[in-house]
């Protein structure tokens, strides 16, 4: 059975008191300042601008509400099941059509550039950030810096530090408005900064790569990831199926690839018509084992995977994204 997981070791309740934390970053405050400018003289040397360093480390401390969200994320297991019904809800799907209703010309435009199908992109919109309505409110800078200096992956925030930098560098978003997750993610797609530096799009021609407020920009990006990773014109991302009894779930999984008349002569059956050629290499997956849902997956879902290496996430794009167009 796979699990969706995240886990971070507890840390003692005294260290996140705010006496605490007022003291250690007073005792700490030279170590930070240090770290800025071994920052610095980084960027320097990538060409960043001294103008723009100044601007992003004006006033910079160490953010205590990205240590406590950091150090205290909740240890949780969830099966299949139990995302499905708290992602993949009504509410949600509603608010996608709501967001189909004012995008859909553009979307055309988008899928005609990219070949990416509007469904899997408002599946994404949706989950990332509710079609824009949750992008986080930390101040980018703030929250890599602060990983980079105080994490257990300094080197990795540190890299998405200076991607960020090179971002305020090229203009396209000033400091106080370059804000996403406590982590770094940023904007409508939650691009981390060196997402951003590759497949970030300019939808609109006006010079700037705006994932924040412009929903052209924010579409094109997404699709312009996934055709990047993979993605193919043509296909989509799988289909609900139903199982003989007795199928034997060893054959589940992504990496049991054959063609899906294999699958029908087994007993495979899809809910609905079948979206895809019998000729066509597919996946079942059953994420919560047997009884439990399963799926036919197709190329494209691989591709999802590639924003987000998760089955769960993967296939509740799929399903948010179809509920939009049904």
């Amino acid at each position: 059975m796979i699990s969706r997981r995240s886990v971070v070791a507890a840390i003692p309740a005294v260290i996140a008191s705010p006496a605490f934390a007022q003291t250690a970053f007073a005792q700490t405050g030279s170590s930070f300042s240090a770290f800025l400018q071994s920052v610095r003289a980084e960027a320097r040397k990538a060409g960043i601008a001294p103008a723009t360093l100044d601007q992003a480390f004006a006033g910079l401390q160490p953010n205590q509400k990205v240590l406590e969200r950091e150090q205290h994320q909740p240890e949780f297991t969830l099966t299949w099941t139990q995302y499905r019904n708290l992602l993949v809800t009504d509410k949600r799907i509603e608010a996608g059509r709501a967001a189909l209703a004012r995008t859909r010309p553009l979307l055309a435009q988008v899928q005609q550039v990219y070949g990416v199908t509007p469904n899997v992109i408002l599946g994404i919109w949706g989950l990332e950030s509710s079609f824009g309505e949750k992008q986080g409110d930390f101040r980018v800078v703030d929250a890599l810096a602060t990983l980079a200096w105080d994490s257990g992956r300094r080197s990795f925030f540190r890299s998405e530090l200076i991607a960020a930098l090179k971002i305020l560098n090229s203009g396209d978003v000033t400091p106080a408005h370059m804000t996403g997750s406590y982590a770094g993610a940023m904007g409508q797609p939650q691009f981390m900064p060196s997402s951003y530096l590759r497949y970030a799009v300019d939808f609109t021609g006006n010079g700037q790569r705006n994932i924040w407020t412009s929903t052209p920009d924010v579409l094109a990006s997404i699709a312009n990831y996934l055709a990047a990773n993979g993605w193919r014109s043509g296909e989509t991302w799988g289909q609900q199926v139903i199982v003989p009894a007795g199928f034997d779930t060893q054959l589940a999984g992504r990496d049991d690839r054959r063609p899906i008349s294999d699958w029908l002569r087994m007993g495979v059956r899809p809910e609905g018509r079948l979206l895809a050629s019998p000729a066509q290499q597919a996946a079942v997956i059953m994420p919560d084992g047997s009884g439990g849902d399963a799926f036919l997956v197709y190329g494209d879902f691989a591709a999802i995977r590639r924003y987000n290496p998760s089955d769960y996430y993967a296939l509740a794009v799929g399903l948010i994204g179809d509920g939009i167009l049904a």
